[in-house]
């Protein structure tokens, strides 16, 4: 029987205690997660992109450590390259254990309806098809225009917790949310343009 796999939280927990005192780097955190790792920085840099944050040229910063990582999962590699100078970023060991701390309780409660299924799914040349999803995905969020970066991020998100913890459910269920919505924004925009993303804009605030 197969070993299941460490929960978000519990590796999380495991990395405050591991990582250095002073300072964390990128290469640190690649060292820590070593074969999970591209789960996990999809999901940590598509949360962010999951918010709704104003102002043009936003939604490119965000998605440009996703396009990073969505190309390379594409392509096939199970180790991360990143730049020599991109390694050696770092924030303080403080700021990192503040953000998990933070970050814990929502992590929880997604954990309570993911679970190890159909993890076949989350390996192999499906993850290369997972990639080139996100690819398309994180495509979306760069284009600096209403309701493209947030539906597109939490569908990256979701593939990343099923990639994590080896659940295919979620990863089918991410790739459906993402996929779905973009083309239904490409749509949209090729057939009524911007206007009419101020008109689907309007009719999901009416909805809510």
């Amino acid at each position: 029987m197969s070993e299941q796999p460490r929960t978000i939280s519990q590796v999380l927990l495991d990395l405050r205690e591991r990582l250095p005192d002073e300072r964390v780097c990128t290469f640190d955190l690649l060292e820590a997660l070593h074969e999970r790792g591209f789960g996990f920085l999809l999901f940590i840099f598509a949360l962010p992109a999951a918010l709704p944050l104003p102002g043009l040229g936003v939604n490119v910063i965000i998605a440009l450590p996703l396009l990073f990582l969505t190309v390379q999962q594409a392509l096939g590699r199970h180790s991360i390259w990143i730049p020599e100078t991109m390694k050696h970023k770092s924030i303080s060991k403080a700021r990192f254990d503040a953000t998990v701390e933070g970050a814990l309780p929502f992590i929880r409660k997604i954990e309570i309806f993911v679970r190890p299924r159909f993890g076949f799914m989350t390996q192999g040349g499906f993850g290369n098809v997972i990639g080139l999803a996100g690819l398309v995905m994180t495509l979306s969020i760069c284009i600096p225009l209403p309701l493209t970066n947030t539906v597109p991020a939490m569908g990256i998100a979701l593939m990343a917790v099923g990639v994590i913890m080896r659940d295919g459910l979620a990863v089918i269920g991410g790739m459906v949310l993402g996929l779905v919505w973009v083309a239904m924004i490409s749509f949209v925009l090729i057939f009524l343009g911007t206007e009419g993303l101020d008109f689907v804009k309007e009719g999901i605030k009416s909805w809510l």
